[in-house]
């Protein structure tokens, strides 16, 4: 090619380069120039590969919603182990603490963007998040079956507020993300009336090397 280096699997690389613009910088930077440059390689790379630049985006958005697609089935086999708020603070931790946060700043700035994904997953809500929220309840679901929340929990609304207030802590760009404990204090509030047997010396234990694991393998700006 005339400028750059030639691509190994160009897509996904494409995709690494754009999340970690995203993550540096924001969503106001992200561009296609922005993109290849970060990639190091030539800007018609990306025009060989997608029609235009929101075609690009609604990729890249997919590629993260099927990721998500995976962990919600790894989440939900993990319905009785460990401890419920232990799991839900790694996960959501796991989640907000990467680029998930940036992206869906992303979805909600283009209305294009938007557009092409609805025509991708058709059905009420912010794509991502909706992912997210049913991701949650699913696994909520398991538990409740498995009697460690009680019979008469509302999961379809316990999910999205979960999503919600995380969404509100890491959030924050310029503050850096919250704290383990901060995570855990929240999930407990939300969940403490409806979880069953858990003590905080229980749910604290495996979580915290959990978290730290997850964040050290977190691409930073």
């Amino acid at each position: 090619m005339p400028t750059g280096v030639a691509l190994r699997d160009a897509r996904e690389q494409l995709f690494e380069a754009a999340e970690r613009v995203l993550l540096r910088d924001g969503v106001s930077a992200l561009t296609s120039r922005a993109v290849t440059t970060e990639a190091g390689c030539a800007k018609g790379v990306l025009h060989r590969h997608f029609a235009d630049f929101d075609a690009f985006l609604a990729e890249l958005v997919l590629d993260r919603i099927a990721r998500l697609d995976a962990e919600a089935a790894a989440l939900r086999r993990a319905a009785g182990t460990g401890t419920v708020i232990g799991n839900l603070t790694v996960v959501l931790t796991d989640l907000f603490g990467s680029v998930a946060v940036a992206v869906v700043g992303l979805i909600i700035s283009r209305d294009a963007l938007r557009a092409r994904l609805r025509e991708a997953r058709p059905g009420p809500g912010l794509p991502l998040l909706t992912e997210a929220a049913a991701m949650l309840a699913s696994y909520l679901a398991a538990e409740r079956d498995l009697g460690r929340i009680a019979a008469d929990a509302d999961v379809d609304t316990l999910a999205p507020t979960l999503l919600g207030a995380s969404h509100l802590l890491f959030a924050d760009r310029d503050g850096g993300p919250p704290q383990a404990d901060a995570v855990q204090k929240m999930v407990t509030t939300v969940v403490a009336g409806v979880v069953r047997g858990e003590s905080r010396a229980q749910e604290a234990a495996p979580f915290y090397d959990k978290v730290t694991a997850n964040r050290a393998r977190t691409p930073r700006p």
